[in-house]
């Protein structure tokens, strides 16, 4: 980081970054909300939130660096540090851990020699492991600047490493074609993505997902008979789901189990999880 005060942007990078933030914050009622795609902006012209980014931020938006800084340390989108053109994410949580995560992004680690938010020497690669990617369907999953990399293996994802420090084409599962880390955040912060044919990309639903869309609008479920039909959630007053003591049976049209809570140790009077405060009873 340089010393305080932060220096300034070049003249000229200034200039076009003003013009930039102007447009970025006409889309709001209210300056203060446009301070997230600013910092995606400042992020796309240096790979990471600097001191200079913060306090340019700062002066756009009439806030304190500190409180710029507070929101740009907060979310993890955000860098703090100089990374590499592609950011690769393992999702390790609980599924794509179990499906094969952890694995995958302890292979990536011997084999690109960076542990987690480190960057290879060629600054080609950063490594993280990340939090959900909402793609439970494709587990285990890995993300190359939020582009999505279904069904990975620890080969195909050394693969995947491999082919981008070579500069070789790199194909998403699912999305528009993929494009450097600065590229994307300017696409963060609101500027479209002018690459021929990239916005016509699109992707899709894993076939979980689009079972539960069935079911949830009252479709036979796959492989079942005609019967087994789950109700769309329209009931009316008359069919409203019951109050929630325990042992009371949801009326038909309401399958769920929120709607007719089962008898557990939670829900049992007599018989509770634990000690409850004077609060929560």
């Amino acid at each position: 980081m340089p010393a305080l005060p932060a220096p300034d942007y070049p003249a000229e990078v200034r200039a076009r970054l003003e013009a930039d933030a102007k447009e970025v914050i006409a889309r709001y009622p209210g300056p203060r909300s446009a301070l997230l795609p600013l910092l995606h902006l400042v992020q796309a012209e240096e790979g990471h939130v600097t001191r200079t980014g913060i306090r340019f931020c700062a002066e756009q938006l009439d806030l304190t660096t500190a409180e710029v800084t507070a929101v740009s340390t907060f979310y993890s989108m955000y860098r703090r540090k100089a990374g590499g053109d592609y950011q690769v994410g393992v999702c390790t949580n609980t599924l794509c851990a179990v499906m094969g995560g952890d694995a995958i992004f302890e292979e990536l680690k011997e084999h690109l020699g960076v542990g987690n938010g480190e960057t290879t020497e060629d600054g080609a690669v950063s490594l993280e492991h990340i939090e959900c990617n909402a793609a439970c369907d494709f587990a285990p999953v890995v993300m190359v600047n939020w582009e999505f990399f279904d069904n990975q293996t620890p080969e195909s994802a050394r693969q995947l490493v491999d082919d981008l420090r070579a500069g070789r084409t790199v194909e998403p599962t699912r999305g528009a074609p993929l494009c450097t880390f600065k590229e994307t955040a300017r696409m963060l912060a609101g500027f479209p993505d002018e690459r021929p044919g990239a916005v016509a990309a699109t992707g899709s639903a894993g076939p979980a997902s689009l079972i539960g869309l069935r079911l949830a609008k009252g479709e036979v479920a796959p492989g079942r008979g005609a019967g087994h039909v789950v109700s769309p959630r329209t009931a009316g007053p008359a069919e409203e789901p019951p109050s929630g003591r325990p042992g009371e049976q949801a009326p038909p049209g309401h399958p769920s189990s929120h709607d007719a809570p089962q008898e557990t140790s939670a829900s049992d009077d007599q018989h509770p999880a634990g000690p409850t405060a004077e609060e929560g009873e």
